[in-house]
Parts: structure tokens; sequence; C-alpha cells
């Protein structure tokens, strides 16, 4: 198997810029969006993304509306989605799980954890 793809979903350009480094660095391979809506025309048109790290709070369209989507996607069914959020607020996570996302991570994300979740895929 080649290179895992990631998609980094987040509204903040410098957030993007600090994954898609770290990642690139472990060998992932990284495509990355500014909105939900420019995500889920990737997600559409491309099915080789193995996971999706996408934050929660964006204007227009937040992960909460946007994971439900991204999960009926028939070519994205087993694609890892990860919740990203700035709030880590008490029930944050079940929120998240609860919206369909398959694992949660806090901002500023924890490198090693983020590691070790997309190591599960």
């Amino acid at each position: 198997m080649g290179k895992k793809r990631v998609l980094i979903v987040d509204d903040d350009s410098r957030n993007i810029f600090a994954l898609v480094n770290t990642l690139k660095a472990k060998s992932y391979d990284c495509l990355s969006c500014l909105s939900a809506e420019e995500a889920l025309k990737i997600l559409k048109e491309d099915s080789s993304i193995d996971a999706v790290l996408i934050d929660m709070m964006m204007p227009e369209m937040d992960g909460y509306e946007a994971i439900p989507l991204i999960k009926e996607i028939p070519s994205q069914e087993s694609t890892l989605v990860i919740a990203v959020t700035a709030q880590a607020m008490a029930g944050d996570r079940e929120k998240c799980l609860q919206a369909g996302a398959d694992a949660y991570i806090s901002k500023p994300v924890d490198v090693d954890k983020l590691l070790q979740i997309l190591e599960e895929i």
C-alpha cells in the first residue's frame, strides 16, 4: 500500500500549513481546503482519501453538518473522519462522535495522538 492520503479541512490556513508540514514529514500525502463545501466536492471526486481531519467550527457549513454528508458519499464509507476542535469543552467529544466522527482531537493538536489515530487506518 502506498502513502496514506489525508484531507485537511480548516478555515484557518495557518492550521492547514502546520498540519500539512507535520504529516508530510511523516510520509503522509496531504490535500487541504478551507471549507466543508470544498471538502465534499473533493471527496466526491477522489476515492483515494484515507482520512479527513475536519475543523468543527467553520463558517457556512461546520463539521457537525459536514460529517454526516461525508459519510453518505459511497466511496468514502470507510474513510476515517477525525473531528478537530479548539473548544475542548465538556461534551464536545461525544457531540463529535454523535455527528459521525470516528475520532476526536482538540487544538492545539497533539501530534503524537494524531499520528496514533492515523496509524489505525
